[in-house]
């Protein structure tokens, strides 16, 4: 099993959300899976130009480093995104992949595959950063588990939490992948923490 996590903050070693996806990269790997950590930030990944050349050819006509992001993302049974806060979005890192992927929302390539979301803010704002990851999951065919946040502002205690509740949910998606889990999502997000979700064994 493969598990790909995405940082995609411009602090890169000192991102506060990098914290979150080392622990849950770390209860991955505890898991029993093999996992690979891309800085997206760091990466030559330019803006999509809406050429349409990836639905008529099935690869993007541009030449940088997202083809080799979106091959690992393929080769990939689970991904987890992370992304602080810019005003109440993902960064803009992560955001130019995401504009990059018409191909894999209409061709659905990321069926079969399963998720968390991970981010950081300074204030409560962390649901909708959250959700837009989940989304953009699902949109292109994905299954999520939901994700974890921190808010800054509220100290170390819940910057510690936060980690300890990222690596648990990193295990828990090794074990989704494992048992092939339906997953829904149930309720809203704990200011500091994460959003509810129910795990349930598919239907027999």
């Amino acid at each position: 099993m493969k598990i790909v996590g995405i940082s995609s903050s411009p602090r890169g070693k000192n991102s506060n959300t990098l914290k979150l996806l080392d622990a849950a990269l770390e209860g991955a790997a505890k898991g029993g899976a093999e996992v690979e950590s891309i800085d997206v930030a760091k990466l030559k990944i330019k803006y999509c130009t809406a050429c349409n050349k990836c639905q008529e050819t099935g690869v993007c006509s541009i030449k940088d480093d997202y083809n080799g992001v979106l091959e690992k993302l393929l080769e990939a049974d689970g991904i987890i995104w992370s992304s602080p806060n810019y005003i109440t979005n993902v960064t803009a890192q992560l955001k130019t992949v995401f504009d990059r992927s018409p191909l894999v929302i209409h061709e659905q390539l990321f069926d079969g595959k399963y998720s968390l979301s991970l981010t950081t803010a300074g204030s409560d704002e962390l649901d909708f950063v959250l959700a837009i990851m989940d989304n953009f999951m699902l949109h292109c065919g994905g299954k999520t588990i939901g994700g974890a946040g921190c808010s800054v502002a509220r100290g170390p205690e819940a910057m510690e939490a936060a980690i300890e509740k990222s690596r648990e949910m990193g295990k828990d998606l090794v074990e989704a992948i494992k048992e092939k889990k339906i997953i829904s999502r149930t309720g809203g997000c704990t200011p500091g923490m994460e959003r509810s979700l129910q795990i349930c064994h598919p239907c027999q």
